[in-house]
């Protein structure tokens, strides 16, 4: 599975999270570590992915990026 950065960005939105909202709830102090990772600067790790999906409350398939498999 690839994941889509920018439905992930679309979905943080959707649920009205700001990136500092997402990054507080990630347990970061700033916001930036969320940043880099939604515009694709760091790699999102397995545990990272799983909070994400968690906080989000969304099935992690909607995430898949099925066209670069």
């Amino acid at each position: 599975m690839r994941l889509n950065i920018k439905r992930l960005k679309a979905e943080r939105v959707a649920k009205g999270l700001s990136q500092e909202e997402m990054a507080n709830k990630m347990g970061w102090s700033s916001r930036t570590p969320y940043v880099k990772r939604e515009l694709g600067t760091i790699d999102i790790g397995v545990d990272e992915f799983l909070k994400m999906v968690k906080i989000l409350n969304i099935n992690y398939n909607l995430l898949s990026d099925e066209d670069n498999c």
